[in-house]
């Protein structure tokens, strides 16, 4: 199998992180911090030392701003859902991924919030447009890092500027964008940054992440069990265990940790780089082959590793991804990518596109075989 679907959930993963899987399966996979034995202390230490990992390797605030989640859906519903309040005004634009868009538009049908949706200009936010759409009511600003359907990256930096700037709080879906794009914590505006632990950080499925910065005020998303504090009648409001009630995946954050480490070895703008490279020689492909057409608008230096083609009448995306798969071993995702609002608004809704993600162990040999399996399989239709 060729697969090309790393923008949904990377594979396979480096060597590393099953090795990480495997050994704490096997030594180590107790309940953290529910007992004083040593397997549990060492379950307890596993997690912890994810936390520090990660707030070193983004530069936040603190090790304990760092929530452990399901995955990235989960963080997202956690920030949205434990800030906004009834009359609240929220920010968010035509690049979503459902998992911001569907639970803003629920509170919006409900009537708890008043919604405004920027538009996108060839995949890409202008702040100027965020600026204007701020109001005194403006509590939350929620955005992608970078397109799931398009890979563009989006200027979180300025738009983070102009967001603290009014008082309002910046939520950034990073699902697509960690792992490939620096992201400094420290130097930015951001307030929550949600992110999966199975793309581009290499983790195994079942992981995600919520940073969580000191000017946010949530409620709990769920009370439960901390294994620390057990006399408290409700959820102790200590964080992180203020919003990880239950038993955490101490496996899957410990196949994360390792797969951040991997990512810090190789260097986020490296893997980029070789990402992004491959998709250029698509793109090439592309603008000499009639009836194809890149999803907007296409520059290398604001990507990441994910490239969605517009396919030639009378094809669609399902029949060519039908076809990729089951002719020629290729896994590639056609569709809408949870994300109706950028398909409307590039005319490719109801059908979507052709989206290909390589990752850091796709080669030049197999971008070939993508392009030739396209162009075999197009002949003679357009």
């Amino acid at each position: 199998m060729l697969y090309l679907d790393n923008a949904a959930t990377s594979f396979p993963k480096p060597e590393s992180v099953y090795q990480a899987l495997d050994k704490f399966a096997r030594t180590s996979l107790a309940n953290p911090g529910r007992a004083g034995h040593a397997m549990a202390v060492a379950a307890e230490r596993t997690i912890d030392d994810a936390r520090h990992t990660l707030n070193q390797f983004f530069r936040g605030e603190s090790p304990d701003r760092w929530i452990f989640t399901l995955n990235c859906t989960d963080a997202l519903n956690m920030a949205i859902k434990g800030t906004v309040n009834p009359g609240d005004h929220v920010i968010t634009s035509d690049l979503e991924h459902n998992s911001v868009s569907r639970p803003l538009c629920a509170l919006e049908k409900a009537g708890t919030i008043t919604l405004t949706r920027i538009a996108s200009h060839g995949g890409y936010l202008d702040p100027e447009d965020v600026r204007k759409a701020l109001t005194p009511k403006t509590k939350l600003v929620a955005l992608t890092h970078a397109s799931n359907v398009l890979g563009t990256v989006q200027p979180i930096d300025a738009i983070g500027t102009i967001v603290r700037e009014a008082g309002a709080l910046f939520l950034v879906d990073a699902a697509q964008s960690v792992g490939v794009v620096p992201i400094d914590l420290k130097a930015s505006s951001i307030d929550f940054l949600a992110f999966p632990g199975h793309k581009a950080l290499y983790g195994p499925t079942g992981t995600g992440v919520l940073y969580v910065g000191r000017r946010t005020k949530l409620r709990a998303w769920r009370e439960g069990g901390t294994g620390g504090d057990s006399s408290s009648e409700t959820q102790p409001t200590q964080y992180p265990y203020f919003l990880e009630g239950g038993t955490p995946n101490v496996l899957g954050i410990a196949g994360l940790a390792a797969g951040l480490a991997w990512v810090n070895a190789q260097g986020p703008d490296n893997l980029r780089r070789h990402e992004v490279a491959l998709l250029a020689k698509v793109v090439e492909w592309v603008e000499s082959t009639e009836g194809w057409s890149v999803a907007g608008k296409w520059d290398p230096d604001t990507h990441v590793g994910a490239l969605s083609l517009i396919v030639p009448e009378p094809l669609t995306p399902q029949e060519l991804g039908g076809i990729l798969d089951s002719s020629f071993g290729i896994a590639i995702r056609p569709g809408l990518h949870c994300s109706p609002y950028i398909h409307k608004r590039l005319g490719t809704f109801p059908d979507g596109t052709l989206r290909l993600s390589p990752s850091p162990f796709t080669t030049v040999a197999d971008i070939d075989a993508f392009i030739g399996a396209l162009a075999e399989i197009t002949a003679g239709v357009i």
